[in-house]
C-alpha cells in the first residue's frame, strides 16, 4: 500500500509526515521547513500561565533546536564540545557505577514488595551523568527531574488551564534558577562557555533550559522504554536492543517543523506557515532518524545510546528475574515524548 507523503490531522491541526524518506528530506532542508515552532507550546498558554512566566522574564529566543539562523552554528559548536566522542566514552565508568548502584538498591527493595524501575533505576542516573559532562555542580537532582517532566508537559502536552498554571509555576522556578546560575557564570562549565560566546542572558537561559531537560529526561524515558520491552526476558545484545527501541518506539517519536514558503512534500502541496509533525520512530526508518538529521541532529545521540546500553547491561539479570505488575503501565504520552511513566515489577 502506498503511503501518503503528508496528511492533515484535524485534531492536531498539523500536517503529519511519517514516511522515513520524506522525513529525511524535511529535516535536511531547514530553510524550507524551519524549526521556529520546535519549542512553542503545543497547547496555547492561558493568560494566567503567561503572567507567571513573564514574572521571571521567561523567554526562549532562537538558539539550538528552534534556530536556523546564523547564530546557530556557533552555539551548536560550543555545546557540541561537551559531547565529543572522547568525552562520551570517558563517562561510561561513571554511568555504569550509577546504574549498578541503583540496580542493587532495586534488588533489595524487591525483597519487600513491588518496585518502580523508572523511579529507582532509570530516573536520576542520566541527570547525574549530564551534569558531570557539562561541569555543572550543586544541582538538586530531584528538583531538576521534576522541572523537566513538568516543562515537557507544559510545552508538549494538553494541560487544561488549571494544570497549565501549576506547570507554569514549575517552569518559572526552573527559569529563575537558571537566571541565578547565569548571573554568576564563569569558567568552563556550560554557563561559563555560553556567556563567553557573548550571548544574552535570555539566550544562555534558553540553551540551558532545554539542554538540561533534553540531555537527561529523554534518556530516562529511552531507558524506561527499553526496560519495559525486556521485563521477564534476557537482554541479549544490549546495543542491538537499543537500536531496535530507537527504530520502533523511541522516547522522542515525533518533532515539529513549519513551512517557510509554499512547497511540496511528495506530491502534496503545503502552504507557507503550515505546521508539520514528523514521525521519527515506528515507521520503518533507521534508528538514527530518532535523533533527527542535519544541523539540528541531537547532540546527545551518542550519550543516550551509551547510557541506555549500559543500563540494559547492568539491569539485565534483574530484568530477567522480575515480572510486570501492570502489563500496560501508565504512559508519558505527549506530542513528542512517549515512555512508561512507571514500571512496577515483582520477583517472579
Amino acid at each position: 500500500m502506498t503511503r501518503c507523503p503528508a496528511r492533515y490531522d484535524e485534531e492536531l491541526g498539523m500536517w503529519v509526515v511519517d514516511d522515513p524518506a520524506e522525513v529525511r528530506d524535511v529535516l535536511l532542508d531547514p530553510q524550507t521547513f524551519r524549526p521556529d515552532n520546535a519549542v512553542v507550546a503545543h497547547t496555547a498558554l492561558s493568560v494566567k500561565a503567561l503572567r507567571v512566566l513573564q514574572g521571571v522574564g521567561f523567554a526562549l529566543p532562537p538558539t539550538l533546536a528552534n534556530n536556523a539562523g546564523e547564530s546557530h552554528r556557533g552555539i551548536r559548536a560550543a555545546v557540541a564540545r561537551f559531547f565529543s566522542p572522547a568525552k562520551v566514552a570517558a563517562i561510561e565508568p561513571l554511568a555504569r557505577e550509577l546504574v549498578a548502584e541503583r540496580v542493587r538498591a532495586a534488588s533489595k527493595l524487591l525483597e519487600k514488595g513491588p518496585v518502580d524501575l523508572v523511579e529507582v533505576v532509570a530516573a536520576e542516573a542520566p541527570a547525574v551523568v549530564l551534569l558531570e559532562m557539562l561541569g555543572v555542580r550543586d544541582v538538586d537532582v530531584p528538583a531538576l527531574k521534576a522541572w523537566s517532566r513538568e516543562s515537557l508537559e507544559l510545552f508538549w502536552g494538553w494541560p487544561d488551564e488549571d494544570r497549565q498554571l501549576e506547570l507554569a509555576h514549575s517552569a518559572a522556578e526552573f527559569y529563575a534558577w537558571l537566571r541565578k546560575r547565569v548571573a554568576g557564570a564563569s569558567g568552563d562549565d556550560l554557563f561559563g562557555v555560553l556567556v563567553s560566546l557573548g550571548l544574552s542572558d535570555e539566550e544562555v537561559c534558553a540553551v540551558a533550559y532545554f539542554l538540561l531537560i533534553a540531555g537527561q529526561e529523554t534518556t530516562t524515558q529511552l531507558i524506561s522504554a527499553a526496560f519495559h520491552r525486556t521485563i521477564g526476558s534476557t537482554v541479549g545484545d544490549a546495543g542491538e536492543l537499543v537500536e531496535s527501541v530507537l527504530r520502533e518506539s523511541s522516547s522522542v517519536p515525533t518533532w515539529r517543523r513549519i513551512v517557510a514558503h509554499p512547497t511540496t512534500v511528495g506530491d502534496v502541496e503545503l502552504p507557507a506557515g503550515a505546521p508539520i509533525l514528523l514521525g521519527l520512530s515506528g515507521h520503518g526508518g533507521p534508528a538514527d532518524l530518532a535523533f533527527g538529521l542535519g544541523i539540528h541532529r541531537c547532540l546527545g545521540a551518542g550519550l543516550a545510546r551509551l547510557e541506555t546500553r549500559v543500563a540494559l547491561e547492568c539491569a539485565g539479570p534483574l530484568l530477567a528475574a522480575v515480572q510486570a505488575v501492570e502489563p500496560e503501565p501508565p504512559m508519558i504520552d505527549l506530542l513528542s515524548f512517549r515512555a512508561p511513566a512507571r514500571i512496577l515489577v515483582t520477583r517472579v
